[in-house]
């Protein structure tokens, strides 16, 4: 005889020993669990069970799949919840290929973002098995278990239709390949940190101005990088090298940083940042937070005073890809297993080379560049993207002894 189901779906008050009542009363039926599901939404619970059983009315032991009915019935009417029961034949039941991990996020989510991002996802002919939450708070993060769509052709979609709902929207591969990503490598100037360094210390030069001009249209692309931050080291002539502490001072990490190191250390990732900045001030990053590599260039220092130059190499587009590989070999791990997060040109080949590249706030060329973007103001919203929810960043925090606030 076929194989047959029964799906067992109750739904009511949360309370403790549901569960237990449930499966207690089928621990005395010759059935098997085939799948489980629950979730809790403010207080309510909903408990999905697929119990498989031998065809026909009679499930082996003279015990008639009525008796079962019955006696579920019985434990939802002692619970105070509903149920529902429904029989198919368990050779129709399938898993789709090409499972996927759709993230979206957002400041808010109307319902017209669920709404046109699960139409684009019927329209590829893929199929939503499941929806979680992952953050409430500061920004929400829902997560979409989506089967039989091509991922390059889905991104393509979803990206068009986040843009129409101004939310964020990420499309990975599920499983083994997502969850190894174990090496972050960051941008420091506008992403790990707020603002650029070479502006501090521009302020310090009174040259301002003209250095963030030079500042943004190297950051668009417009031009080289190496030569427009030999032209702004250039005005800075004559600093003296106290500067560096008072720079130090005047640095403000972007909100959520402390907690996206923090979490990834605990769960053994590597941690990197590579800048266009400079080591008199990443240095400094380094140790407040634990990071395991960097790489960044160094202002020459001549007598106590900053010479206008800088000293070997400049960390530009391609260098940062560079460290990069040079970081992941370091770890003993492959480029595949590396996240690459920044937001301005400078971090295109870095982005084009990692195993994901994460557009942070950054300038369209970026944006369009890179697998996906994050356009909140938290930096910790890239933990949703790797699958990592708000409730357990708080609990690991709490069992740290660490404050909520980021």
């Amino acid at each position: 005889m076929d194989p047959r189901t029964l799906l067992i779906t109750l739904t009511g008050p949360d309370r403790p020993g549901v569960t237990s009542r449930l499966f207690s009363v089928l621990s005395g039926f010759p059935v098997t669990i085939a799948d489980i599901e629950q979730v809790v939404i403010r207080g309510r619970l909903t408990l999905g069970v697929l119990v498989a059983y031998a065809g026909g009315r009679s499930t082996g032991t003279g015990t008639t799949l009525g008796a079962l009915w019955t006696a579920v019935e019985r434990v939802a009417e002692d619970l105070g919840m509903e149920v529902e029961l429904s029989t198919g034949s368990q050779a129709k039941e399938h898993r789709r290929r090409g499972r996927l991990s759709v993230s979206v996020l957002g400041a808010t989510l109307q319902p017209a973002a669920i709404a046109g991002i699960a139409g684009r996802i019927a329209a590829a002919g893929a199929n939503i098995d499941r929806i979680e939450r992952l953050a409430q708070w500061p920004v929400t993060c829902i997560e979409l278990s989506v089967s039989g769509a091509n991922p390059a052709a889905l991104r393509v979609e979803l990206a068009a239709e986040a843009a129409a709902q101004e939310v964020d929207v990420a499309v990975q591969r599920t499983g083994l390949s997502r969850r190894a990503k174990r090496l972050i490598v960051m941008d420091v100037d506008s992403t790990l940190i707020q603002g650029e360094v070479i502006e501090l210390l521009a302020a310090h030069a009174g040259c301002l101005d003209e250095v963030a001009r030079v500042t943004e249209q190297a950051m668009r692309g417009e031009l080289d990088f190496a030569e427009s931050l030999r032209r702004r080291v250039a005005l800075l002539e004559g600093l003296p090298e106290e500067v560096f502490a008072e720079v130090r001072k005047e640095v403000v990490l972007t909100p959520g940083a402390r907690t996206l190191v923090r979490t990834l250390k605990r769960l053994d990732y590597r941690f990197a940042i590579v800048s266009g900045g400079f080591t008199q001030i990443t240095d400094a990053l380094v140790e407040e937070l634990g990071i395991d590599y960097s790489a960044a260039n160094v202002l020459e220092v001549v007598d106590g005073r900053l010479t206008g130059r800088v000293v070997g190499d400049i960390v530009d587009r391609p260098g940062k890809a560079r460290a990069l590989e040079r970081f992941a070999a370091a770890a003993g791990l492959p480029i595949s297993q590396t996240v690459a997060i920044g937001d301005g040109a400078n971090d295109l080949d870095m982005i084009a080379v990692a195993g994901l590249g994460i557009a942070f706030n950054a300038k369209p060329v970026v944006r369009q560049a890179a697998d996906t973007a994050v356009n909140t103001p938290y930096l910790d919203s890239i933990l949703y993207l790797l699958g990592i929810s708000r409730d357990e960043v708080e609990a690991a925090d709490a069992e740290d002894g660490v404050l909520t606030p980021r």
